[in-house]
């Protein structure tokens, strides 16, 4: 297939925005339009230059794309993810899959049975740092993983919460931000199996929680404990430390995973590796070292990889059913808060 792909995009917030500007940098694609009931789309389509349709259905009836980016409220992902397979039409839909794992499973059956593929939108999947972590560690270069070191320690503005939803339940950073810690330690370290976690809104006295301690295992027999908070002046975090969103606050020297196996560790994201070159012991010397690493945009990565899975080159990076298990740990993190129990995840 020479001819540009024609792509729409659901949903014309920010990270619909983001997505259209990585199109009109990506020579293989190019947007045919929106859909977005609200009047704010107006102005987003017209910069563009391209319709704008009231739904997704409109949408994927007028303009009859290649494929469809889901930007929507989450809510909105698995009927808008359905509707696209209904029409045939492969989308890249935005994460979480789903409000729950039932949901999640829903659309991961009707994408296997239509054979319509739909990628999840996992953005650091596609990040070089996590393919480099990912790969240094697969090598077996740390020895048998032992112990996950990990944070998401930020602080969100006041003004963030002038959105009632983010104040109340549902709306903390378990469902928001840890989804996406959860998924980089599933890729890094392996399959998580159960978790602990105590939680507390001490810090801002809202419904929803603030600060999270949590205790994973790992099916490999790694433990691993993070911590996450909102409310913490601290720059340990992957967009804080990553530097890939350069909207944030950069802090290139600090580190927000630390991964030790037997014989080594390795901090992420600067990519410092201290290991032993004979036997391990805390007598010896550690050689430091570092993974060398070519910086890229996770997004356009993404997209590009997208625009193989549409034209059926490639199977999706992350599928549905890869990023309901990133789904349900999340959840059982949110249980187990809420519960005090330690809590199982499903194989």
């Amino acid at each position: 297939m020479d001819r540009k792909l024609r792509l729409a995009i659901a949903g014309a917030g920010l990270i619909g925005r983001a997505h259209w500007m990585r199109m009109v940098a990506n020579s293989a694609c190019e947007l045919i339009g929106f859909a977005d009931p609200f009047p704010s789309a107006t102005a987003l389509a017209a910069e563009a230059g391209v319709p704008l349709y009231p739904d997704l259905e409109a949408l994927l009836a007028a303009a009859r794309p290649d494929g469809v980016v889901l930007a929507t409220p989450n809510a909105l992902h698995v009927p808008g993810a359905l509707a696209c397979v209904a029409a045939g039409v492969p989308a890249l839909v935005e994460k979480p899959v789903a409000d729950s794992v039932a949901e999640a499973e829903r659309l991961a059956a009707a994408v296997e049975a239509s054979n319509v593929p739909v990628l999840v939108g996992h953005h650091r999947r596609h990040s070089a740092v996590l393919e480099a972590a990912r790969e240094t560690i697969a090598g077996g270069r740390l020895g048998k993983l032992v112990a996950v070191t990990a944070s998401a320690t930020l602080h969100k503005p006041d003004d963030y919460f002038e959105t009632a939803w983010r104040r109340q339940k549902g709306g903390g950073p378990i469902l928001i931000n840890l989804v996406h810690e959860i998924d980089n330690l599933r890729a890094l370290v392996g399959e998580i199996v159960e978790v602990q976690a105590f939680a507390s809104h001490a810090a801002r006295g809202f419904e929803v929680e603030d600060t999270v301690a949590i205790n994973l295992r790992f099916a490999n027999g790694a433990l691993g404990t993070f911590m996450l908070s909102d409310a913490a002046a601290s720059p340990r975090s992957w967009e804080q430390t990553s530097g890939e969103n350069k909207a944030y606050d950069h802090h290139a020297d600090q580190d927000c995973y630390i991964i030790a196996g037997t014989h080594g560790s390795l901090q992420v994201p600067t990519l410092r590796v201290l290991e032993y070159t004979g036997a391990a012991s805390w007598f010896s010397p550690m050689v430091r070292s570092r993974v060398d690493m070519q910086e890229t945009d996770p997004l356009a990565r993404q997209l590009a990889h997208f625009c193989a899975v549409v034209r059926r080159e490639v199977p999706p990076r992350v599928t549905v059913r890869d990023a309901m298990r990133t789904l349900a740990v999340t959840l059982a993190v949110a249980e187990a808060a809420h519960t005090g129990l330690r809590v199982a995840i499903p194989s």
